[in-house]
């Protein structure tokens, strides 16, 4: 069976990953992204929970802007974390990026991320 969806590529500053993926998709109308704290040099950033959070976040802002987008047009994020503790302190990051209408959200407790060091990853979808 022959797909008839193309998957566009969104262009990114973000570092090129070592693994084969692509920072952000587009394709029939919605943006796929996954953020992580790494800076320019595609390092994790150290500081700890809040520090991580922000990265992520300025992350997810820059690649929705670089897709002709910007905050507002999150429609879902599914954040992740490595310890429940650190939600009070994401969350206070998160709502310095999102506005009303919220976009809908999951939190999720996982034990440990490909890069050990890092806290949080999120997992985003938002109109094209």
């Amino acid at each position: 069976m022959t797909s008839t969806c193309k998957i566009t590529p969104i262009a990114t500053q973000l570092p090129r990953s070592k693994a084969p993926l692509e920072w952000a998709v587009s394709a029939n109308g919605i943006l796929f992204t996954a953020q992580i704290p790494i800076d320019a040099s595609g390092q994790v950033v150290a500081g700890g929970i809040e520090v991580q959070a922000r990265q992520t976040m300025e992350n997810l802002k820059h690649t929705l802007e670089c897709a002709g987008g910007g905050m507002a047009s999150l429609t879902q994020a599914l954040i992740y974390v490595t310890d429940r503790a650190h939600l009070a302190t994401v969350n206070q990051v998160y709502a310095e990026y999102v506005a009303s209408p919220y976009p809908n959200r999951a939190a999720i407790i996982v034990s440990g991320f490909a890069r050990e060091e890092m806290l949080v990853e999120i997992v985003a979808y938002a109109a094209a």
